[in-house]
Parts: structure tokens; C-alpha cells; sequence
């Protein structure tokens, strides 16, 4: 009784010295990202949780078919993946690195968005147990379909 009386005191003191818990700090700060997968896509969920745990929020939708969403959005076929998302103004395509949708945001390059073609092992989602990572490219691209280096890894 007196070592859980402790340390619900060392609780509440660490909580009234920094004024947030734990939990708080890393609360998801900014835009929510609008993610649109398959129902049955192992990767893109692992993507997800990637974005969670670097403190973005975010929604899912599930389709079965994503060929609308791509079309709408504007992605240009050599860049295409296997889930769809928007932040904040941008299309992300693909297994996109939390750390560069950060830079995304705050450098807002008059781009539509960026990409990570085809499912590279190693990117974010793709992490394979034992499997040397493979060296990508996370590509941005604009309105006209134009590809260029963004970032490589």
C-alpha cells in the first residue's frame, strides 16, 4: 500500500513539474493525413502505424479498388504505389517517410505531392525481418505528371 501510495506521488509530481503527461508530448501535432488502402494490405497498415508513431494523426478508408482515388489526385502512373493518401493540401503515394511528409509541410514546394514508386523493402511499411533494405527514391511530382528527386534513402 505505501509503494502504490509513492507512486501515484511520483506521478503526480512528475505531471505538475513539466505540466503534461507522457501521452500528451506525443499527442499527434498538425494535419490529419487521409489515408485510402485495400482492406487487406499488411504494408499499408505498417505504413500507418509508421505515421502514428512520428506523431501525425490519422484516418483510413478502406476500398477495394483505388483507381478512382489515384485518378482523382492526379498520380502519374511511374509513380504509383499501393495506397493513397492527403495532408493538409498534398497527395502522398506510396511508402513516403514520415520525416520527408514533415519537410513536406513545412517547405510547402508548389508541388502535388510526393511518391514513393512501387513498394521498395526497407521503406517505411516494407521492413522485411533479415532483407538488406533496398535504396528508393521518394520522387515528387506536379500537375503535369512531372517526376523529380525529392529525397533519396
Amino acid at each position: 500500500m505505501v509503494i502504490r501510495s509513492l507512486a501515484i506521488a511520483l506521478v503526480a509530481a512528475a505531471v505538475s513539474m513539466t505540466g503534461t503527461t507522457s501521452a500528451q508530448r506525443q499527442a499527434p501535432q498538425g494535419p490529419t493525413v487521409q489515408v485510402y488502402k485495400s482492406p487487406t494490405c499488411g504494408c499499408c497498415a505498417n505504413w500507418v502505424k509508421h505515421l502514428q508513431a512520428n506523431g501525425f494523426a490519422t484516418r483510413v478508408m478502406e476500398l477495394e479498388n483505388l483507381s478512382e482515388i489515384k485518378a482523382t489526385h492526379n498520380i502519374p502512373g511511374p509513380a504509383q504505389s499501393c495506397h493513397t493518401a492527403t495532408v493538409d493540401g498534398y497527395v502522398l503515394e506510396g511508402h513516403v517517410p514520415a520525416a520527408d511528409v514533415r519537410r513536406l509541410l513545412n517547405e510547402r514546394p508548389a508541388v502535388l505531392g510526393l511518391a514513393v514508386p512501387g513498394m521498395p523493402i526497407g521503406s517505411p511499411g516494407m521492413e522485411v525481418p533479415n532483407v538488406k533494405p533496398q535504396p528508393y527514391n521518394v520522387m515528387s511530382f506536379d500537375r503535369l505528371g512531372q517526376l523529380k528527386v525529392y529525397s533519396s534513402h
